[in-house]
């Protein structure tokens, strides 16, 4: 069953054609990774499904459901989940009020951090009163990810998770990536620019040039040979 259908859409910063009839499936309980150089146009297939930057052309299906022209809000009542690239935390909140946050965005009204978020982030539990500003780029990472994982979506975007952190750290959300898609059957669709870290994590791949899709198959198909012609620069 594909979770999530992208279907042709075609999405525009101003007059800046960014996203040309690009189709996307994603498969309940898979997680996917979308590949591409620079200005490929990966954050903003992110930003359409999200609803921050909405197609002008196509539609979009979460669940069998045209959430095409959804506001945000709704989409992520509906299950979505969104990591955004540089993470976005608020720097002078506490990490519990960050994690707080995600509570409005649930559909079930529930209004107290589920116990199951420390499990998955044991690291947090010691930095509640932590200001998000002081945090590292990795510890800010897992706030961003457990502040998605706080509104229980079935589908979470993540926008190049590993950028900027220690491969300590990486290795870290690696582990977590992998146990939610294993255990919460969480469906994830990511940008990555990390080929071992997207081969580990992944089982399908699709890769994007200049807007539309240059090369998707599960993972066992990005070769040395897909990677020299679609990704090394």
């Amino acid at each position: 069953m594909k979770l999530l259908e992208v279907r042709e859409i075609d999405t525009f910063y101003g007059a800046s054609h960014i996203l040309h009839s690009l189709s996307v499936a994603v498969g309940s309980g898979e997680i996917q990774c979308i590949l591409g150089r620079n200005g490929a146009g990966k954050t903003t297939l992110l930003r359409s499904i999200i609803g921050l930057t909405p197609p002008r052309a196509g539609k979009i299906f979460l669940k069998g459901e045209d959430i095409t022209r959804m506001r945000v809000n709704r989409r992520s009542r509906l299950g979505i989940g969104y990591v955004p690239q540089g993470r976005e935390i608020f720097p002078d909140l506490t990490v519990l009020d960050n994690l707080r946050l995600g509570l409005v965005a649930r559909h079930d009204g529930m209004r107290r951090l589920p116990d199951e978020i420390f499990d998955f982030f044991p690291v947090l539990k010691s930095l509640l009163e932590r200001k998000g500003g002081l945090l590292s780029g990795g510890e800010q990472q897992q706030v961003a990810i457990a502040r998605a994982l706080v509104a229980s979506p079935e589908l979470l975007l993540l926008d190049e998770p590993t950028e900027g952190i220690q491969p300590s750290i990486v290795e870290e959300i690696e582990r977590i990536i992998k146990r939610l898609n294993r255990e919460k059957k969480l469906t994830i669709l990511l940008v990555e620019q990390k080929l071992d870290f997207a081969k580990s994590v992944s089982q399908e791949f699709t890769i994007m040039l200049k807007g539309r899709v240059a090369r998707e198959s599960n993972i066992t198909g990005l070769t040395d040979d897909v990677v020299r012609e679609y990704l090394t620069i």
